[in-house]
């Protein structure tokens, strides 16, 4: 285990503001073009970041909003619609917004995983020179939390992508063709596979926000209220570490608010994909949490 284990920013104050403090701590600058992943949300009603939450930390990169199309079907499966949606939910107004995989799909080495040789994102990916991957952590149906893996992972990926890691491997056109933990570990291996890509992570930033903290993703249209309190704004350069910083949060109140979204995770063994991200070297479950409130 690495001694010098990566620090986790981490704000109570769920603002634009508080956005943008926690992710100056980091102390990178994102260079060239700059990408932001962020997940657009599946209409009517589901949890994704308001565009006035993130216009600021947005604006303050320069950066271009980044999408792919879903897997699943729903509002965003092509690229008009996925515009439209994007469009309605208040993203184009801050940013300029690119589906990247419109013109389809290019693929990515996978190294050191037992499950995929390679990834499948949107034929723009390479067009950007740093990403700053702007996640909302929450519960999913499938992997049981999602965050800065299942973005940089099933966020990046292209729609056939997407269908690629959910089967393990197996269909590049069914989701749902595959296993469950090799569901899980495909999502940390196609995550290793984009931060490698970007110089091992070395063009890359991470912020979750814990609001909201529904046992569904934003991908789910008509989710499930939220039975847990607003944490707060976290960021790190390991994704590893920031996730694993988000689950012992909700952790710490699993006999409390947090017992739904616990339920959750155990039930799809979701602590499995942080297992596995780690085993094999895209970050690590050790790290200093630093509240900079």
């Amino acid at each position: 285990m690495n001694e010098n284990k990566p620090i986790v920013y981490m704000t109570t104050s769920i603002t634009p503001q508080g956005l943008t403090d926690v992710f100056k701590k980091l102390r990178r600058t994102l260079g060239g073009r700059v990408a932001v992943k962020v997940s657009t949300g599946e209409p009517p009603a589901s949890n994704y970041l308001r565009p006035a939450l993130i216009k600021e930390l947005v604006q303050s990169v320069n950066g271009t909003i980044v999408e792919c199309n879903t897997a699943y079907g729903g509002s965003r499966a092509d690229t008009a619609h996925h515009k439209q949606v994007a469009k309605e939910h208040g993203f184009t107004e801050i940013a300029d917004v690119d589906i990247q995989d419109e013109n389809g799909s290019i693929s990515i080495p996978v190294t050191g995983g037992e499950i995929l040789k390679e990834n499948f994102v949107g034929k723009s990916f390479p067009d950007y020179d740093s990403y700053l991957i702007l996640s909302h952590f929450k519960g999913h149906a499938m992997g049981g939390f999602g965050g800065a893996i299942k973005n940089i992972s099933i966020g990046i990926a292209s729609g056939m992508g997407k269908a690629w890691i959910h089967s393990g491997g197996t269909s590049k056109t069914d989701p749902w063709c595959g296993k469950q933990n090799e569901f899980l570990k495909s999502m940390a291996e196609a995550g290793k596979a984009v931060s490698d890509y970007l110089s091992h992570g070395e063009r890359m930033a991470y912020v979750n926000v814990m609001n909201r903290l529904s046992v569904d993703c934003d991908c789910d249209g008509h989710p499930a209220e939220p039975e847990m309190q607003d944490v707060g704004v976290l960021a790190s350069l390991d994704p590893v570490a920031l996730d694993q910083a988000c689950v012992d949060l909700i952790y710490a109140q699993k006999d409390g608010d947090g017992a739904a979204l616990v339920e959750r995770i155990e039930s799809r063994n979701g602590l499995l994909t942080l297992e596995h991200a780690e085993k094999i070297g895209l970050g690590s479950r050790s790290y200093t949490l630093e509240v900079i409130d």
